[in-house]
């Protein structure tokens, strides 16, 4: 990515639906947290100045982020609080210090319940966002049921935004529009923090929302535009459990897809999950009911399962494991664990 980048990432709503005792951001896509999740696509598409906004049960989130820093794992991320959610718009102004020290770079806005924006996606949008000089560029996509969802207003002869409207101030005609916003955005940092301060709550939920700063950037002249991505799964987030449940079926579906195009045999797809940063090699095996988690990595040639768990393990390769427990454990090649075995932190 040649352009300086940074990134914020709102993670303060409390999710009163989902009825937890954790903050919603917290809440976990195939064993991921959604905001972990937010958090690596950025990193994936070269971002490295990351900001948390954070709100509900602050405590547990700013310690979560405290434990990314300390694995040392990706570059450090800092956090601010948002004391009161008076909206996406007010969660951005309580990072402006953040944003001064990166004048003169482009910021990317993004929802931390909203883990399938993909790092692809994010660097295509801010391609088109430098290549056209635009002040902000929202990510959009188009539903054949946009319900729920502000929509994009383009200029009919520029095809620009001219407007980005809340379902609930929508007129029939705008109701009919299907290209929607995503809720991620690429703004000019500088273009950003002019008119930061002056966007109001003049709304009937007394909140700042952010998309009244691509209106304000507009009226100054500006230009703002959409990037439309076709992976409609983009705009998707969890504000209850059975919404978090469909996030975990559609992440399971693609990842057991993704592993078979990739040579792995999963003869049956009962019961079998596989996390997002699990790595398999070639010609293995995965039977039913084994689940597959952290950062596990399985070499090649092996067959796990039926029934067998592993959790951040790593497997040589030509490894059986039948009805197996496996966790934080290292396999060596060439083995056959006994059926019902529960290993935590060997070295077999």
């Amino acid at each position: 990515m040649p352009e300086e980048c940074c990134a914020v990432i709102l993670a303060a709503g409390e999710g009163k639906r989902m009825k937890s005792n954790r903050p919603k951001v917290l809440s976990p896509v195939l064993f991921k947290p959604m905001l972990q999740w937010v958090i690596d696509s950025a990193h994936g598409a070269g971002v490295s100045g990351i900001c948390v906004v954070t709100g509900y049960m602050h405590e547990e989130v700013e310690q979560y982020l405290a434990n990314l820093n300390a694995a040392g794992t990706c570059a450090a991320i800092s956090h601010v609080l948002q004391p009161e959610r008076k909206g996406t718009g007010h969660a951005v102004m309580m990072a402006e210090s953040f944003l001064r020290g990166h004048r003169g770079e482009n910021v990317l806005i993004l929802n931390g319940d909203a883990p399938f924006v993909a790092s692809n996606v994010i660097g295509e949008a801010l391609k088109d966002h430098v290549e056209n000089g635009n002040a902000a560029t929202v990510i959009s996509a188009v539903l054949d049921d946009p319900t729920g969802y502000g929509r994009i207003v383009r200029d009919p002869e520029t095809h620009l935004i001219s407007a980005i409207v809340e379902q609930k101030d929508a007129d029939f005609a705008t109701l009919a529009i299907c290209e929607i916003n995503s809720g991620a955005y690429w703004f000019r940092v500088d273009d950003l923090l002019d008119i930061l301060s002056r966007i109001q709550n003049n709304n009937a939920q007394g909140e700042y929302y952010l998309t009244d700063a691509v209106k304000l950037l507009i009226q100054c002249g500006k230009k703002a535009a959409a990037h439309t991505t076709s992976e409609a799964n983009a705009v998707l987030g969890a504000n209850d459990c059975l919404q978090l449940n469909a996030l975990n079926s559609i992440a399971r579906e693609e990842i057991l897809s993704r592993h078979m195009r990739n040579g792995i045999e999963i003869p049956c797809r009962d019961g079998v999950m596989i996390g997002p940063d699990v790595k398999i090699g070639s010609d293995t095996c995965i039977l039913p009911g084994t689940i597959l988690r952290g950062a596990t990595v399985i070499g090649c040639g092996c067959t796990v399962g039926p029934h067998s768990f592993l959790s951040d393990c790593r497997v040589g390769d030509d490894v059986q494991l039948n009805s197996v427990q496996c966790v934080n454990s290292v396999i060596k090649s060439n083995q056959a664990i006994a059926p019902f075995s529960v290993i935590n932190q060997n070295i077999v």
